[in-house]
């Protein structure tokens, strides 16, 4: 191995990669389950609306690609042909419950902090990258007490592109200070695989996470996990 490079990881993700030093790691649906906080906040901006609620199911198949797609989606479903100044009030809305909720009904996956460590273990540099915008990002890493795992968090208002465009993985790439090619992205979504296979990252993806409602081993991916927790070893 070359002097700068790292243990390879165990088991399954043993590949053509035994030079990885970084990772970058998705939030909702890889290390959180936050599906309760997004029906907590569409709940409260729908009824102060007026508008009818949407069930759990049907918001988990829409999350993923940001808040403005989460709450556009719920919008055509309850409120067809919306009009756009309903639109930006309904965002407007939902950004200021989501603050209030964020976090009260996230929980962190089992086997996220392992998979973490374990890569801290290893030296790796980490970074967590999401489409979930900023401002909810961080104080939701600290509340769960995951942030001191990554030196950088970038939410989907970080860059001019969201995730499955390559920019954001190529951006954090350069701020980790690390090849795309020895960067693992690791991700629940279609989302995640397409942004790291354009950016020219290998990709691992979580079996347990959102991925738009579809199976994500239907997605093209190097690996798959059932917990991160198989990172250890």
């Amino acid at each position: 191995m070359h002097a700068h490079s790292v243990a390879p990881l165990p088991g399954f993700l043993r590949w053509h990669q035994p030079t990885l030093v970084a990772a970058i790691v998705d939030l909702d649906g890889t290390l959180v389950d936050t599906l309760g906080d997004f029906v907590l906040a569409l709940h409260a901006t729908l009824h102060e609306l007026g508008l009818a609620p949407v069930d759990a199911a049907q918001v988990r198949r829409l999350i993923g690609k940001g808040s403005e797609h989460l709450v556009r989606s719920v919008l055509q479903q309850v409120a067809p042909g919306a009009p756009e100044p309903l639109q930006h009030q309904a965002l407007a809305s939902y950004q200021r419950h989501y603050l209030a909720v964020n976090g009260q009904q996230a929980r962190v996956y089992p086997g996220a902090v392992a998979g973490l460590q374990a890569l801290q273990a290893r030296g790796f540099k980490l970074a967590c990258l999401t489409n979930k915008p900023t401002a909810f990002a961080q104080p939701l890493l600290q509340a769960l007490g995951l942030a001191g795992f990554f030196s950088h968090v970038f939410g989907g208002d970080a860059f001019a592109r969201k995730k499955p465009d390559p920019l954001p993985v190529l951006q954090t790439c350069a701020a980790l200070g690390c090849p795309p090619a020895q960067t693992l992205v690791i991700g629940d979504s279609s989302n995640d695989a397409q942004a790291a296979r354009a950016a020219g990252c290998p990709v691992l993806l979580v079996t347990y996470g959102y991925n738009h409602g579809e199976p994500v081993q239907h997605v093209d991916a190097d690996a798959y996990a059932d917990s991160l927790a198989e990172l250890v070893g």
